[in-house]
């Protein structure tokens, strides 16, 4: 009998077994503090991420791998975060190949992107959670504000609007401007 999302919140804690027992259904699951936290995004969400990923693909494929929100990766805390879109390089996976289960630690770029029903401390947990857990930057996609924010691991931010580039030294080679990545998309 297939494991529900529905079963599964009558349950009190859970585990990394009942999250990789859920349908493969198009939401983002995550393991949070022994719940699990389904998170469904609209048509913009899926959109600003796939245009990233693709963008990110092109530029890194070569020494990288990336990934969309269907991809786990297994926190310092036990948790298990699934970042919209995320970089990793291939030295940290043996054999430069992709692992059949969760990913241990955090992507070296995990990038979030914010819905307005997203609260503040949410979003900053994950954060220090992915620093915690080896993220070497992350990045907040703002679609509303037309914004991308891009933390180090010191919590340094560089804040970005719709006229600017968004360039890291983790990835010399990638350039996005910001009006590309939101062109498509009307608020």
């Amino acid at each position: 009998m297939a494991t529900s999302a529905q079963t599964l919140r009558r349950k009190r804690r859970y585990t990394e077994e009942d999250l990789k027992r859920l349908p493969r259904d198009g939401y983002k699951y995550e393991l949070v503090n022994g719940r699990i936290r389904q998170a469904p995004t609209d048509g913009r969400h899926g959109e600003i991420g796939a245009g990233l990923a693709a963008r990110l693909w092109n530029q890194v494929r070569r020494w990288a791998k990336v990934y969309d929100s269907s991809t786990g990766f297994r926190m310092h805390s036990g948790n298990i975060r699934s970042p919209d879109v995320s970089v990793l390089c291939r030295e940290r996976l043996e054999g430069g190949k992709s692992p059949e289960d969760f990913i241990n630690g955090a992507p070296d770029l995990a990038v979030e992107i914010i819905s307005p029903s997203e609260r503040p401390a949410e979003i900053y947990a994950k954060l220090g959670e992915y620093f915690e857990s080896g993220a070497q930057e992350v990045w907040l996609i703002f679609p509303e504000r037309r914004q991308a924010h891009r933390y180090t691991p010191s919590l340094q931010v560089q804040v970005l609007g719709e006229g600017d580039v968004l360039r890291t030294p983790l990835l010399p080679d990638f350039e996005l401007p910001l009006t590309e990545l939101f062109e498509e998309i009307q608020y």
